[in-house]
């Protein structure tokens, strides 16, 4: 049986707002830091390929938001 949270189910919740997606970039960055690390010392280097283009696509990310504002 499902219940209503609110008095509007239509509405999700607050919105995402610019600063919670610069903060998950720059969690994924650091992420992809630890996986770049964690795959060249394991030597499953697909991970640190992985790790490097996560970590690559992050940083263009941070960089193209703070050109625009």
């Amino acid at each position: 049986m499902r219940y209503r949270i609110s008095d509007n189910p239509d509405e999700l919740g607050p919105p995402l707002d610019q600063g919670a997606f610069l903060a998950i970039a720059a969690l994924s960055f650091c992420i992809g830091i630890g996986f770049v690390i964690a795959g060249m010392r394991s030597k499953h280097y697909w991970m640190a390929i992985w790790g490097a283009g996560l970590s690559l696509s992050s940083v263009i990310y941070i960089i193209f938001v703070m050109s625009i504002t």
